[in-house]
């Protein structure tokens, strides 16, 4: 995975390729009502039915899978309160890295 933006078309197919088989093929929903509210046709993917409950699981998942073995051996860590936490977490587990994850003091308990 290229660390440069902007993205090439072969970034986006290689993550494809690592999360196949991982993330959850969430559906892409429409709904008349709010088609009629917004005047055009809207559709949203259902990413609450992603792993951990958001699409964050994707990202997560893509930069450690990404990661050489050396690095994945050093281990990650993340910053986060809630999804990012929770996804990178998973992916750590997924693919057998330490992951350590830094939560702000004042974060909500729940």
């Amino acid at each position: 995975m290229s660390a440069a933006l902007p993205l090439a078309a072969a970034d986006v197919y290689d993550a494809q390729r690592r999360l196949r088989g991982v993330a959850a093929s969430t559906p892409a929903l429409s709904h008349p009502t709010l088609d009629d509210i917004a005047g055009r046709s809207v559709v949203s993917k259902a990413e609450a039915l992603q792993r951990t409950g958001s699409f964050k699981f994707r990202g997560a998942y893509n930069a450690v899978a990404a990661l050489s073995p050396r690095e994945r051996r050093r281990g990650v860590i993340g910053a986060s309160s809630g999804n990012h936490a929770q996804a990178l977490a998973l992916a750590g587990r997924l693919l057998g890295v330490p992951v350590t994850v830094v939560v702000p003091h004042d974060a909500p308990k729940a």
